[in-house]
C-alpha cells in the first residue's frame, strides 16, 4: 500500500476501532484457525491511482483497507481479472469466503459459480446495487449479500441533473465544435430548449429519485412527476412539489424527460423496451444513472436514431465494461447529437469513495466480529431478502 493511503486509513476513526479484538461470538471454520479469505474485484487506476490515494476503489488503493486485513491475519486478494473461468476471479472463488465488488467494475456472481463456491458467506457491494450477485441463488445458500446504502445518492442525483441538462440544452454538439475548431451557432441552437416548463418524471422514487425532484425544484419545470409502488420517505415528501402518478405508461406519455432511478431485478430487467419507449413523447429525453439492462440497448439506438427520443445519457451500460461496438457508444439523433453516455462513474466521485470504502469496511468489521449488521445495509440475509427494493415483496421494508 501507498505511505500516504496508509496513513489516510490510520488516522481514520475506523481504522481505530478496527484494532480492537474481535467479538468472541464468532468461531471461523477457515484454516489456518481464524484465517479468512477475502477477496475483491475492483478496477485498474493506473496512474491516476497512484497519484491519487483517494481512488480508493482500485486494485491499487484497495478500499484502503488491504493493511488492516492482513494484520488481523486474514488473505486478500484483489484483481481486475474477472471474466472467464481462468481468471483470478473464478480460480479464488471456491476458498473465498468474503467477496468484495463494486457496481463500476462488477464480478458477475452467477448461480452456477455460487454452487461452485461453497465457502462464500457474505458478498460486499463498496458502493450501492447489487444486482450482479444472483440474490436468489444466494438466498439459496444462506450467504449475505450487502451494500453501503446511500453512500452514492448525492453523487448520481447530480450526475442525473448534469445529464438531463446537457441533453436538453443540446451541450455535446456546442462542446464538440468548441474542441474541433468549429462554430455554427445556428446547428447548436436548433435543438437546445430550456428545461424550464417541461415534465420531468422519474421511474424510482427511493434515496436517489427524490433528491433529483429536490435538485429540480428551481428549474422551474411545468411539473415534477413520480412512479414507484414504495412511498417516498415523510421528511422528503415535505421538500419536494410533485405528483405521483398511478401507473408506469401514465408517466412516459406525460414527459418531456424522464430519468431511471430504480435498481434492476427481475421485475425492471428490459422495462424500457421498445413498446414501453414507443410510449414516451415524440422528442422526449430518458437519463438512466440505474443500470443498463433496465433499457433495452437496441432499442434506445433505434428509438434515438428515428428521432423518436432526442436523446439518451447515462453512466450504466448492460455490459460493464462496455465493448468497444456497444451501441450507446456511438448511436446519435438524426441531427447527429442526442448522445449523452460515460463510462460508470457517476457514484464514484472522490467523495462516493470515501462513503463507500467506509461502508464495506464496516460491512466486514461486523461479519468478522460476528456483529449484526446494519439493517439498511443488508438486501438477503438467511436466505430470504430484507428489502423491497429487488423487487416488491410482502412484508419487507
Amino acid at each position: 500500500m501507498l505511505p500516504r493511503i496508509n496513513t489516510f486509513i490510520k488516522s481514520s476513526a475506523f481504522f481505530q476501532l478496527a484494532r480492537r479484538p474481535l467479538h468472541p461470538i464468532r468461531t471461523l471454520t477457515s484454516t489456518p484457525p481464524n484465517m479468512v479469505k477475502v477477496m475483491a474485484v475492483l478496477y485498474k487506476g493506473g496512474k491516476a491511482a497512484q497519484e491519487e490515494p483517494r481512488l480508493l476503489g482500485t486494485i491499487e488503493n484497495k478500499l484502503g483497507i488491504s493493511d488492516w486485513l492482513r494484520e488481523q491475519g486474514h488473505e486478500f486478494i484483489v484483481t481486475e481479472d474477472k471474466e472467464g473461468p481462468d481468471s483470478v476471479f473464478q480460480k479464488n472463488l471456491p476458498d473465498t469466503e468474503i467477496l468484495i465488488t463494486t457496481p463500476f467494475h462488477p464480478g458477475y456472481l452467477t448461480a452456477d459459480l455460487i454452487e461452485k463456491s461453497p465457502k462464500l458467506r457474505l458478498c460486499v457491494t463498496a458502493g450501492v446495487g447489487s444486482d450482479h450477485v444472483d440474490l436468489n441463488a444466494a438466498n439459496k445458500h444462506k450467504i449475505t449479500v450487502a451494500e453501503v446504502s446511500g453512500s452514492n445518492v448525492t453523487s448520481v442525483a447530480e450526475h442525473v441533473v448534469m445529464s438531463i441538462l446537457l441533453l436538453v440544452r443540446n451541450f455535446t454538439t456546442g462542446h464538440d465544435q468548441a474542441i474541433n475548431g468549429k462554430w455554427d451557432v445556428a446547428s447548436i441552437a436548433r435543438d437546445a430548449y430550456d428545461l424550464e416548463g417541461k415534465v420531468v418524471g422519474t421511474v424510482g422514487c427511493g434515496r436517489i429519485g427524490y433528491r433529483v425532484l429536490q435538485r429540480l425544484q428551481g428549474f422551474d419545470c411545468k411539473e415534477l412527476l413520480w412512479f414507484d409502488y414504495n412511498d417516498i420517505p415523510a421528511d422528503a415528501a415535505k421538500s419536494i412539489n410533485a405528483r405521483r402518478v398511478n401507473s408506469l405508461e401514465e408517466l412516459v406519455e406525460q414527459c418531456d424527460v424522464i430519468t431511471i432511478n430504480c435498481p434492476l431485478h427481475e421485475q425492471t430487467r428490459g422495462l424500457f423496451n421498445k413498446e414501453l419507449i414507443g410510449k414516451m413523447k415524440k422528442g422526449s429525453w430518458l437519463v438512466n444513472t440505474a443500470r443498463g439492462a433496465i433499457v433495452d440497448a437496441d432499442a434506445a439506438a433505434e428509438a434515438l436514431k428515428s428521432g423518436h427520443l432526442r436523446g439518451y445519457a447515462g453512466d450504466v451500460w448492460n455490459v460493464q465494461p462496455a465493448p468497444a461496438d456497444h451501441p450507446w457508444r456511438s448511436m446519435t439523433n438524426p441531427l447527429g447529437a442526442g448522445n449523452g453516455m460515460v463510462p460508470h462513474y457517476s457514484g464514484t466521485t472522490l467523495d462516493a469513495q470515501k462513503r463507500y470504502a467506509d461502508g464495506a469496511f464496516d460491512i466486514i468489521k461486523r461479519y468478522l466480529a460476528g456483529e449484526p449488521q446494519n439493517p439498511a445495509n443488508v438486501i438477503v440475509e438467511n436466505g430470504d431478502y430484507a428489502t423491497k427494493a429487488y423487487g416488491k415483496r410482502d412484508g419487507k421494508a
